[in-house]
């Protein structure tokens, strides 16, 4: 699309975009449901595609908040995921939910997305997957022991926490006294 705008004393023609979305996801585009009916396994497939928004190298179901996806042919919609936010006044919670729905839309499905608040979400429901993509963006996964915390960036077990929110609740900032770098510590919980 093209339009006219001031330029100097003349007009000028500039190409308009179309806007973006800066915090969406492409990931999983190319999966297409749409005229068959996917197995589970497909569906948990498609959803470790769509990624936390606070921590986008790691997927809601590597982050544990995906609980359960099931298909009842009998029930309007179809399919439903369970998903349990990290802790419930999570403000994220609603962002996932309509980034799940949009994912599972787009490939054909539509589906109830329900917020299971009991069991409470648990840092040890984060997989090995999640953990290790964590660390490799130099966010210290949960540790049972804090002394046991080390520096992403160099290893060194001399570090402190500087402030118990760091980027988001669910992580606190911590800096190394060795190399000097800060770094967000995902909590316990």
């Amino acid at each position: 699309m093209r339009t006219l705008v001031p330029f100097g004393n003349s007009m000028k023609h500039i190409d308009l975009f179309t806007p973006i979305e800066l915090i969406g996801t492409d990931r999983g585009r190319e999966i297409d449901f749409h005229g068959r009916t996917p197995a589970v396994d497909e569906v948990w497939e498609l959803l470790d595609l769509v990624p936390d928004p606070e921590i986008p190298v790691v997927s809601v179901v590597d982050l544990g908040i995906v609980r359960d996806v099931r298909h009842a042919p009998e029930q309007q919609p179809e399919w439903q995921v369970d998903i349990t936010p990290t802790y419930s006044g999570c403000p994220a919670t609603d962002f996932i939910a309509s980034e799940i729905e949009r994912a599972l839309q787009r490939a054909g499905i539509a589906a109830k997305i329900k917020t299971v608040l009991a069991p409470a979400w648990s840092s040890t429901w984060i997989s090995a997957k999640g953990r290790k993509a964590m660390l490799d963006s130099n966010i210290v996964p949960p540790v049972h022991d804090l002394n046991s915390l080390t520096c992403p960036h160099c290893g060194s077990g001399d570090v402190h926490m500087k402030n118990q929110f760091g980027s988001t609740a669910c992580k606190a900032l911590y800096t190394c006294h060795a190399c000097a770098e800060p770094f967000d510590y995902f909590k316990t919980i």
